[in-house]
């Protein structure tokens, strides 16, 4: 008798109460996709963060000092500051008659509330209001009086549709009013630039997806020659992401966690690939299940096919939950956020797929593979089998061939740098276009300054007098193109000195300055009795530098080490996780470093984005670990069954191939689709790559040959011995073994 684990038991138990109510599952999964997918957009808005400086703990002192500036000048937190040029429209230089106007004008804006533009059919009370009335203030003169610098602050997070509406609207009102004056008006800013880079990418998003839809629905109907199974995959992920979307605002709001503005879009894409790529799972099984018991009525065939694939579903969606929940230890709260947004979002993907799945396998029964008459008939030898027969006849050749692609690629790792830009310098915006303007007049930091905060820690009071030898040490500090005038708070307990580098705030020539000398400066001269703290865009990222490098050493071998202990619990063995793990190591050098050789020495960038190297450790381990599972689950039970052990692999590839292929091509084509959303280019091109060579390199070509080359002996300690007649799960489920076509030695 065979006695099950704990954890099969309970799979078998939601698949097989999804298949025997299958109507009941759907029913509910409708009713919760619809609640939460309402809900979601109104939640999201309230637990994401627009500042990411936010991010960082306390102790580092671009955080201090972003703290000081809410607690002692009143900076709300949640305000994005936009920088607004007005200049005479026939280039003349501003008079004192123009200067009077401007201010005029910018008074009649501050004294209007913007209303935020509904661009849906939604009601009003699931769509967040932004609609408010601007901050507008002098903010400065160019020394040639070309134009004059406006500060306008608006509240909301940058990414937020809602607030991007305000922001169009209050442009366009300042555009025709100071045009009606006489003058022509110019935008630049995080908010302006994210509004800019948007609306020029808007089109080819809207392809991006349309194309995406269009490529997994051609990719199943040429797999499965069927409406209803390319249909259903779209339909059944549509329905679980809405619920995780919901799922995951809900958790963020519950325990007080901020979300970056970028998490919800990311998390759509992985459950849009991840979700799909186990229901194809599900239906490649499936189909072969029918194939070889006609006489099965198609709910057991459903329960008993969801039952056994489930198994190994499990264990894909919990490396994946593993592999982020590890980033719950980084001190950046950019990794600490998203890490466990991501698993509660494959968690909820991993119970639509025990349940919701199995029960549309159940309902659709034979007709999912309708008009196709490919059940009434096994299928031929094709490449499949092909393949298989090849990788299991030459594992040596085949296992070198890949070793030296991956390699090559690595070997780009040589010399990478991170960049931590936030702006895409090659972009021709009209925010770009206006901040290149004022820094032919202004040093390029006067819309983004690096500020020293000052606080009194004797009990006394502070004076312009005090601070003078600091303003001054800082004005000497190469790089600094200029010192504005000490600001003290109400009770002249804190004061702040802003710095304008001549270097863009966002280059590393200007986080190196913050960090660097500024930082010096400030150390040297604080007078006694005062503590001193910089912050800005530039010591921000700075510090975030430093988080990061600090993470990446802690995460790595925490997800390394989780990840390796699930395979250890799926596999039962030493060596075939090690194995695994290896090639999904290799597979992330190899991806890292092809997307080193394209941005950094190909392209010129200064180095890859900062968080590519934990994001894409990530992805590729765990998403990449979900196809060795499927392989090595398959190879596992084919070696159950009687005969050479390279014939077992012969066959699990012939039978695995198909499905990993197509879902890797689904999957690695809805991470292509972030090349369309702003600044996600490095993201979206080294996810797919990875993913592809996870799915097409390490899964199917170096993972079987490494199998094919150890036997039996890839299972140790506890190697699988055959059983006459196979596996009783695989004899009662599986097509009979088909002849072997050539001969190979074990």
């Amino acid at each position: 008798m065979q006695v099950r684990p704990p954890e099969d038991i309970v799979i078998r138990a939601l698949t097989g109460y999804s298949t025997r109510h299958p109507w009941k599952v759907i029913a509910l999964w409708a009713v919760l996709s619809v609640v939460l997918s309402a809900l979601a957009p109104t939640l999201i808005g309230r637990v994401t963060q627009n500042r990411t400086g936010d991010f960082l703990p306390r102790s580092y002192d671009s955080a201090a000092a972003l703290e000081i500036a809410e607690e002692q000048f009143g900076v709300n937190p949640d305000a994005t500051t936009v920088t607004m040029l007005v200049a005479r429209s026939d280039g003349k230089p501003l008079g004192a008659g123009d200067q009077k106007r401007v201010e005029a004008e910018a008074a009649k804006l501050a004294q209007r509330r913007v209303i935020m533009p509904r661009e849906d059919d939604r009601p009003n009370f699931l769509v967040p209001d932004r609609s408010q009335t601007p901050r507008i203030a002098p903010a400065m003169m160019a020394p040639d009086r070309s134009f004059e610098l406006l500060s306008v602050e608006l509240i909301g997070n940058r990414t937020d549709k809602g607030v991007q509406g305000v922001y169009r609207a209050f442009r366009d009102a300042a555009r025709t009013q100071f045009s009606e004056a006489g003058m022509r008006t110019g935008f630049t800013g995080s908010l302006a630039d994210t509004v800019d880079t948007t609306d020029s990418h808007a089109t080819a998003a809207k392809v991006g997806g349309a194309l995406l839809m269009g490529l997994i629905l051609l990719i199943n109907v040429l797999v499965f020659r069927s409406v209803l199974a390319a249909l259903l995959p779209l339909v059944a992920v549509a329905m679980i992401s809405g619920v995780a979307g919901g799922a995951v605002a809900g958790a963020a709001l519950l325990t007080g966690r901020k979300l970056d503005a970028g998490t919800p879009d990311l998390i759509g894409v992985v459950l849009l690939g991840i979700g799909i790529d186990y229901l194809l799972f599900l239906l490649f099984r499936f189909r072969e299940q029918l194939r070889a018991r006609p006489e099965q009525s198609a709910r057991e065939a459903a329960g008993q096919v969801s039952g056994r694939v489930g198994t190994a579903i499990t264990s894909a969606a919990l490396t994946i939950v593993a592999g982020f929940a590890t980033l719950g230890v980084a001190t950046f709260g950019q990794f600490r956020s998203l890490g466990p947004a991501v698993a509660v979002a494959v968690l909820v993907m991993l119970l639509g797929s025990l349940t919701l799945l199995p029960a549309l396998l159940a309902a659709a029964g034979r007709k999912m593979f309708w008009p196709s008459k490919a059940l009434g008939h096994e299928p031929g030898e094709g490449r499949a089998a092909r393949f298989g027969v090849r990788v299991a006849r030459r594992p040596m050749t085949m296992t070198f061939a890949c070793v030296a692609l991956l390699a090559a690629l690595a070997a780009g790792l040589i010399g990478i740098r991170m960049d931590y830009g936030q702006g895409n310098a090659a972009a021709k915006t009209p925010a770009t276009a206006t901040a290149t303007e004022i820094s032919r007049a202004l040093p390029a930091g006067v819309s983004d300054p690096t500020s020293v905060f000052v606080t009194a820690s004797d009990g006394g009071t502070l004076t312009a007098g005090r601070l003078d030898g600091l303003s001054r040490a800082l004005t000497r500090v190469k790089g600094v193109g200029q010192v504005a005038r000490t600001v003290l708070n109400k009770d002249h307990r804190a004061a702040r000195i802003d710095l304008y580098p001549t270097a863009d705030p966002q280059s590393r020539q200007a986080r190196d300055l913050a960090s660097g000398p500024v930082r010096a400066a400030v150390a040297r001269h604080t007078p006694a009795g005062t503590t001193a703290h910089v912050g800005g865009t530039a010591a921000i990222y700075a510090d975030i530098s430093t988080a990061v490098d600090r993470d990446l050493r802690t995460v790595f071998p925490v997800a390394a080490a989780l990840i390796a202990l699930i395979l250890l619990l799926l596999l039962r063995s030493l060596l075939a996780p090690l194995v695994l793990m290896l090639s999904v190591g290799l597979g992330f050098a190899a991806t890292l470093g092809a997307a080193t050789l394209l941005f950094q020495h190909g392209l010129g960038n200064p180095g890859v984005d900062f968080t590519l190297p934990l994001v894409l450790f990530l992805f590729v381990v765990a998403l990449g670990t979900d196809y060795n599972i499927l392989i090595a689950d398959r190879i596992r039970e084919e070696m159950q069954r009687p005969g050479p052990a390279r014939h077992a692999v012969a066959r699990a590839v012939q039978h695995t191939s198909p499905a990993i292929a197509t879902a890797g091509l689904v999957l690695a084509g809805s991470f292509a689709t972030l090349a369309t959303t702003p600044g996600n280019e490095q993201i979206a091109f080294a996810v797919t790559l990875g993913i592809l060579l996870s799915a097409l390199v390490l899964s199917l070509v170096l993972v079987p040959a490494l199998a094919a080359l150890l036997g039996r002996s890839i299972w140790w300690p506890v190697r699988p011995r055959p059983i006459k007649g196979g596996h009783p799960q695989h004899r009662a489920n599986a097509p009979a073994p088909e002849p072997d076509q050539v001969v190979m030695a074990d």
